[in-house]
Order: C-alpha cells, then structure tokens, then sequence
C-alpha cells in the first residue's frame, strides 16, 4: 500500500510538473554521503553532486521522495555503490525512468567479501549476504577515487587535466589517511571491538582487527545471542562498543554496561570520510579525538 501511494503522488508529480524537468549538464547524484565527499573532491567546481540517502537514514531500506525521484530526471548521472540495498531495491525503476542517465558502479574492481558464515549458517545483513562498506576501508576508498575519476572523464573529457590533479590530491589524503591509522593501531593489544551493524568489515580486515556484531542475520539479538555475544566479546578482551545513529541503541549500550566496555558513537556514513576513519581508529586506540 505504501508503495502503491508513493507512486501515485510520483505520477501527480509528473503531471504538475510536465513530466521530466531538462537534464541539468553539471548536475549528478549519489547513493550516500561518502560518496559525494570523494565526488566533489574530484569534480571541484565543474559538478553539483547531491545525495539520495538523507542523514540520518539507513540506505538499506530508504524509500526516496517523489521529490527525490523528479531530480534523478534532471541529473547527468547515479554514481553508486553498487551491492547497496537502497540500490538494488530502486535501481531498475529508477533507469527506466531516466534512460537517458549514466549510472556509475564505483565498486568495479574490488573485492567484495561475501558475509561470514558461523556454524554453516550464512548470517546476512544485506542484500544477497555482499558486504557493501567499501568506504569503511582505505582500499575500498581508492577504488572509489579511481572509479569516480573514471566517471567524470566520461561525463566530461575537457577538464581532464582538471580532474586528474584534484584526483591526485585525493589519493594524497587517502595515503596520509592510511599513515595515521597504521600508527595509531600499530601498538594495540586487543584487537576486537563490537558493533550493532557490521559497518567496518573491510576496516577490520585491512587493520587486522576482529568486528563482533550485535545485530543477527539483521534483526535484534536474542536474549541467548546477546548473553553469547557478551562471552565472546570478553574472551577476546574488546574495550569498545561502537553505536551508530542509524540504529537502536539499547542493545549497544546493555553491551557496553556488561563488558565495561567503553560506548563510542561513530557514524560511517559521514561525509567527512577521513575524519570519520581516524576518529574509529583514535577509540580503538583510546586516544583523544584531536586529529
């Protein structure tokens, strides 16, 4: 019913606005905020880039506005993820509606890991068990750079020069990104941290660090896996919970309160991309936020 009423109102949008408004030639979209952080590093001053998924919003089940869906009709261009939820939920709808726009998969090229398995049973939390974070992770972020590079010479071959120096003072801030982290993460003796959501696998993966999830097969923990969870976070002596603003956090802070672990708020889906990553790796290293 919900999304048999968002498709009237669309279809009385159209109406009143006589169809589709004329393709805007600076003017491109993208799933998340990360995504517009690395394309307007890129794209400067050439590109507006707006974002689909609101802060704030989850783009595992974000349904976009009618409004939402008129500027996809005035953009150049999607850049996305690829395996994320919101766009594979949309993705078709969205290019039949606007068959003339390029759509962009900044993930070509890297390694997607499938989720992890415990005890032969595939625990998913999202769609088609794909872990989606690439941004989570300094390699995932140069993919992205180079992908988005790629995007905007297709869109725009004439500033070529133009785009390569600003990708080139991206990669510059991805490398000293990665210089921090490794410092700050060099020394740790306990590596494993918990979180609601299994954000930061590519991140524990890159940093040889363990993630344990509250979150199960993407719903709430029961009473058992909670208690399960609690055990298992003690055994490999974890000091910190992370809580992100997308989720509830009720089971995070009884995680924390259990384990004496300290709860820190961190939120992935920060533009600011960089900051974002130090700040995880200063918590995990229980440094002051000042980098």
């Amino acid at each position: 019913m919900k999304r048999t009423c968002f498709y009237i109102a669309l279809v009385c949008l159209y109406a009143v606005t006589g169809c589709v408004a004329p393709t805007e030639r600076n003017y491109v979209v993208v799933t998340i905020e990360p995504l517009r952080y690395f394309a307007e590093k890129i794209a400067g001053n050439q590109f507006t880039v707006h974002t689909l998924v609101p802060v704030g919003q989850s783009p595992e089940i974000y349904d976009p506005t009618p409004q939402q869906m008129m500027r996809m009709g005035r953009s150049r261009a999607w850049l996305q993820v690829g395996p994320i939820g919101f766009e594979q939920a949309w993705m078709q709808r969205i290019r039949d509606n606007n068959p003339d726009m390029q759509v962009f998969n900044l993930s070509e090229g890297f390694a997607l890991l499938e989720e992890e398995e415990r005890e032969t049973e595939l625990h998913s939390h999202h769609p088609g068990g794909i872990d989606p974070h690439i941004w989570s992770c300094i390699g995932g972020a140069r993919v992205l750079a180079d992908n988005t590079l790629k995007a905007f010479l297709a869109l725009d071959r004439n500033n070529e020069a133009y785009y390569r120096q600003n990708y080139d003072s991206l990669t510059a801030e991805i490398d000293h990104t990665e210089s921090l982290i490794r410092r700050k993460l060099s020394s740790l003796n306990e590596r494993a941290f918990v979180i609601y959501h299994p954000s930061l696998t590519y991140f524990a993966h890159e940093f040889g660090l363990q993630q344990l999830c509250i979150e199960t097969d993407g719903k709430e923990p029961s009473p058992a896996q909670l208690k399960e969870l609690v055990d298992e976070t003690k055994t490999h002596r974890a000091n910190v919970v992370f809580v992100q603003q997308e989720f509830d956090k009720k089971n995070a802070e009884r995680m924390a309160e259990e384990t004496h672990c300290r709860l820190v708020p961190i939120n992935p889906l920060n533009y600011h991309w960089s900051e974002e990553l130090i700040h995880i790796a200063n918590a995990l290293a229980n440094e002051p936020q000042t980098d």
